[in-house]
């Protein structure tokens, strides 16, 4: 398990310094790292079953501790379950498509580039395989500073302003949840007498109502903020617009569900009775989110900055789902978080292919791609559909489990976010107009998708309708974890 962190730090390390010795030799190092990453994650997918079988351990595959700061009660204590694994495969995979997506696109200091980008996944599996608080602090803080100079040196235009907005919103947000943290661990020493950062011990913590929800929230402002979740999201389309291609599909993909991982792993089960009064107002913000994001979505003009508005509204069932709290919508919710990173990563790689070739992202120049670029139009196509939430495809099974379950915990808020659905397919369809159809600038031809590209993207259509067709695999892996929440915090029973 530790090597899942390892091998991308070390990998990292040696990308950066191979770039003394050409500049192809960064990227390779990268690729073959990210390729074992992704194959230690397909490994663990495989004995999974198996291991929930056996119940050893109920539903954790793998449990390691080793003492670090022991007069704080604070260790190197990893743990992987079935929620953990799902986020770490999705970023191993991504991990892939980022550094494919880069091949052509950085063409300076790629030695850097790439160990930044290896280091934010590194700090991504980290957050989602600790199990001391102060660790998962720490990896929190570890992904920021990486993705921070991903958008600072290798960005668009405004990268500057969007980089340090970036930096400003994430680590104001992460100071928050450390006064959280020590707020609890003080809470858990004055009931107990001892100092511990250890997630299971930390539950169950003695504190009253009020105490518990100002802690509670403190962690919810930083993974909402993470999310993101309106009104939280404004540094979002910045940091989106600006980004790479491989910044863009690592914050899309990996970064955002970081935010809805916490939620899941420390928000529900810490504070399960504060989680339960708060509801209501997370509710309404998601369903708010979804119809807000997409409303802006369609109002945007430069495709990238459309395309990371859809995160908002995408990622408003999520916070929707969670919070509904009921077995359809917490499964929902872990499904609409595979599912959008794929698409969503999908149709970044797209909108870098378009700017690497036409110089622009504003869909008033574009038009009329169709005719001179078929593959990469069928591809726009598919994962703007899928990003709707097409039937047979992953979002669909996503948003129509949240939808289910939020039906059962507040109606007026799931019509609200049915609505999101509507308006989904009004910007997806109308980007694909803008960019493929009608008429553009005169005899201006544009090159197809290469085979890289679309090595890549038949991949990502792959995931997505594996998803969409069999989801199955993905709800079992992901039920023994959520079953496993405190009492109190489902409000059905996962079968």
């Amino acid at each position: 398990m530790v090597a899942l962190i390892a091998v991308l730090a070390a990998g990292g390390l040696l990308a950066w310094y191979a770039g003394r010795w050409g500049d192809g030799w960064p990227q390779r190092i990268a690729l073959g790292v990210t390729l074992t990453e992704l194959a230690l994650a397909s490994f663990e997918w495989s004995r999974a079953g198996a291991t929930l079988a056996s119940a050893e351990h109920g539903p954790w595959l793998v449990l390691a501790a080793w003492p670090w700061i022991p007069r704080f009660g604070i260790a190197f204590r990893l743990g992987l379950d079935g929620l953990s694994l799902l986020m770490v495969v999705l970023t191993a995979f991504l991990g892939v498509v980022s550094v494919l997506a880069s091949w052509r696109e950085i063409r300076e200091r790629r030695g850097f580039f790439y160990f930044n980008l290896l280091w934010t996944l590194a700090g991504a599996v980290g957050v989602f395989l600790a199990l001391d608080l102060f660790l998962f602090f720490f990896f929190w803080e570890l992904m920021l500073v990486p993705m921070y100079f991903l958008i600072m040196i290798w960005g668009h235009e405004n990268r500057r302003y969007a980089a340090l907005k970036f930096f400003i919103f994430t680590q104001g947000s992460g100071l928050v949840m450390l006064v959280a943290i020590l707020a609890l661990v003080f809470a858990h020493r004055a009931a107990t007498g001892t100092f511990s950062f250890n997630y299971f011990e930390l539950q169950g913590t003695d504190m009253g109502s009020s105490t518990a929800m100002w802690v509670m929230l403190g962690f919810f402002v930083a993974f909402a903020v993470k999310l993101p979740a309106l009104p939280f999201h404004t540094w979002l389309p910045d940091a989106h617009t600006e980004a790479p291609t491989a910044g863009s599909i690592i914050l899309a993909g990996v970064m955002l569900k970081t935010g809805a991982y916490g939620l899941l792993r420390f928000v529900l089960p810490l504070f399960p009775d504060a989680a339960l009064r708060f509801a209501p107002v997370a509710m309404t913000l998601g369903a708010l989110g979804i119809v807000y994001g997409a409303l802006l979505a369609f109002a945007q003009s430069d495709l990238k900055r459309m395309v990371a508005y859809t995160s908002v509204s995408h990622l408003g069932f999520v916070l929707l789902g969670v919070f509904a709290m009921n077995a359809w919508a917490l499964q929902g919710a872990v499904m609409q978080m595979v599912a959008h990173g794929i698409s969503t990563g999908a149709l970044f790689v797209l909108v870098g292919v378009l700017q690497q070739r036409l110089q622009t992202r504003d869909m008033r120049s574009m038009g009329g791609l169709w005719a001179s670029a078929p593959r990469m139009g069928a591809m726009l196509v598919f994962f703007a559909v899928a990003s709707l939430g097409l039937p047979g495809l992953g979002n669909f099974v996503g948003e129509f489990l949240i939808l289910l379950g939020s039906y059962r915990a507040n109606l007026a808020l799931t019509v609200v976010a049915a609505l999101g659905l509507i308006t989904a397919a009004i910007y997806a369809l109308a980007m694909v107009q803008q960019t493929m159809h009608g008429e553009g600038p005169p005899g201006r031809r544009m090159a197809d998708v290469s085979a890289r590209e679309m090595t890549m993207l038949y991949a990502m259509i792959a995931a997505s309708v594996w998803l969409g067709v069999y989801p199955q695999p993905v709800l079992d892996i992901a039920a023994p974890a959520l079953s496993a929440m405190p009492g109190g915090v489902l409000r059905t029973t996962i079968k």
